[in-house]
């Protein structure tokens, strides 16, 4: 069955993106949960014009995308935590705790935008490397060094 869908769909597909799921993700929870419509063909054609309005302020948010992941690639942040004796953290750095300190640098970005790259949790010391989604096809790394405080 095709589909197309409202909201970005982990692991599925991106906004207003045409796919093809079994019929039973589609009818019992997709469109129940409000994630896609039915691609029928009076759909499809309502998604089109859609698209070709939206284009343009499309093309701006990719640009200030764009900006923004030059800005944030190759900058290091430090965040500071309570730290035992032997050098561990006491709970661990999370997403949340980036964006706070981004956001002390100027850069306003979604926690859920963030990902920590190679390790699952931040309970050491040390300088880590993350990852931001900014668009669809835009994504800017930077490093953060924890510190104690």
């Amino acid at each position: 069955m095709e589909i197309i869908l409202k909201q970005d769909v982990p692991h599925l597909g991106h906004k207003d993106d045409i796919v093809s799921v079994r019929n039973g993700y589609a009818v019992n929870f997709l469109i129940p949960k409000g994630y896609a419509t039915m691609a029928t063909e009076s759909a499809k054609k309502v998604h089109a014009e859609n698209i070709r309005q939206r284009a343009h302020k499309e093309a701006k948010i990719k640009l200030s995308a764009q900006e923004l992941a030059a800005t944030i690639n190759g900058i290091t942040i430090q965040i500071g935590t309570k730290v035992s004796s032997t050098g561990r953290i006491f709970g661990s750095v999370n997403n949340i705790q980036i964006a706070d300190a981004l956001a002390a640098k100027g850069f306003e970005v979604d926690r859920r935008n963030i990902t920590i790259i190679g390790e699952e949790h931040v309970k050491e010391i040390g300088t880590y490397e993350a990852e931001i989604k900014l668009h669809r096809d835009i994504k800017a790394q930077f490093k953060f060094e924890i510190i104690a405080e």
